[in-house]
């Protein structure tokens, strides 16, 4: 008897003396110590970044809860949300919309479960339809999962003509090909070169645009490190692109070509152009970003020699009895795409974010 109370006692002083976790709701004085966090914590990725709260908010009108996991006086882990509520498109709340990583990062399992909690109260109390964390890594593993989405990251060699040799040869072959078509990259200060080539070309794949205002306030509240990289031929624009870059990555974000960018391989060198680029500043992963599986962008990716990696996004149901299908491979989908293309680029242009800005 006497060895048991021994037992229960140093039980009692071991959860004694473990550090008590509190949540908080980030504040605007909190936000620098929220990024301090992230730039040193290896489980979060640029989209866990203070800014985002601000750019959907602005950008989209949208409510956002970022919550943070804390312990004697310091952030142990992260976890951003937005809230976004549609008549058409469902309500859902998600770490994090219009972003493809998310989820709680943190190093503490005991704050990774005590953030999911919080998360999970805020959904019911919402009475959103599902949560949704998008995982890089697995990490709720008796949630509902799609096997839709992947990612692309590869190292970048220090050494330029390395990474040139990398590329399968056929892709290769386009690359030289921009070269000799006297095709250049710029770097550009304003959206203006770059929503050109965006909004043609998701226009030509039926998608809506989002707005120009959108992509301003990214330049806006990420400021240096969000680029945006413009291939001419001449003075004519014939692709650009909008990159992210975070710790030492380099992440090409939302780009585009014009009516001509096929014909001169432009945006082969587009990429080619910010991965050389990135090399020379010492950055070493090149992030492709996400795809679905069986679209072009996945074939497009995987000829450059990267290799898909499943991404996790984890879903729990709350006032919905099932997932919506918000994805263009959806076949209900397939009309509206076909109507989209033949809609006047100005029009689409107009219409376009007050659909998109539900999506998320």
């Amino acid at each position: 008897m006497h060895s048991v109370n021994v037992e229960l006692n140093a039980d009692k002083s071991q959860q004694m003396s473990e550090p008590v976790i509190t949540i908080g709701l980030m504040q605007q004085q909190d936000q620098s110590r929220w990024d301090n966090f992230v730039n040193t914590c290896s489980d979060a990725t640029f989209f866990h970044k203070a800014g985002w709260k601000t750019v959907i908010e602005r950008a989209f009108g949208h409510k956002t809860w970022f919550f943070y996991a804390e312990s004697e006086g310091e952030i142990i882990g992260v976890l951003p949300l937005a809230q976004v509520k549609s008549a058409i498109f469902g309500h859902s709340l998600s770490a994090l919309p219009f972003c493809v990583y998310g989820g709680v990062a943190s190093h503490s399992a005991a704050a990774k479960i005590a953030l999911t909690n919080k998360a999970q109260e805020l959904a019911a109390e919402l009475k959103a339809g599902h949560l949704e964390l998008r995982n890089r890594e697995p990490q709720n593993p008796d949630w509902i999962s799609k096997d839709l989405y992947v990612t692309f990251r590869k190292e970048i060699d220090p050494d330029e003509e390395k990474n040139m040799l990398a590329i399968p040869r056929k892709q290769r072959a386009m690359v030289r090909k921009g070269i000799k078509e006297n095709l250049v990259s710029e770097i550009d200060q304003n959206v203006d070169r770059f929503f050109f080539a965006y909004s043609s070309s998701v226009h030509n794949l039926g998608t809506p645009v989002f707005s120009k205002k959108y992509f301003q306030i990214l330049k806006d509240v990420f400021k240096d490190d969000c680029e945006i990289l413009t291939i001419v031929q001449g003075k004519e624009v014939i692709a650009s692109v909008l990159s992210f870059y975070f710790k030492d990555e380099v992440l090409p974000y939302y780009g585009g070509g014009t009516s001509r960018a096929r014909a001169v391989a432009g945006n082969d060198m587009m990429y080619w152009e910010l991965m050389r680029r990135a090399c020379a500043r010492g950055y070493k992963i090149f992030d492709f970003g996400r795809s679905k599986r069986g679209t072009g962008a996945f074939d497009f990716k995987k000829n450059w020699g990267f290799e898909p990696q499943q991404l996790h996004y984890e879903y729990q149901l709350h006032a919905s009895t099932e997932l919506p299908e918000n994805n263009p491979l959806n076949p209900r989908y397939q009309r509206f795409i076909q109507m989209w293309r033949r809609m006047p680029l100005p029009l689409a242009n107009f219409i376009g974010p007050f659909i998109v800005k539900n999506l998320g």
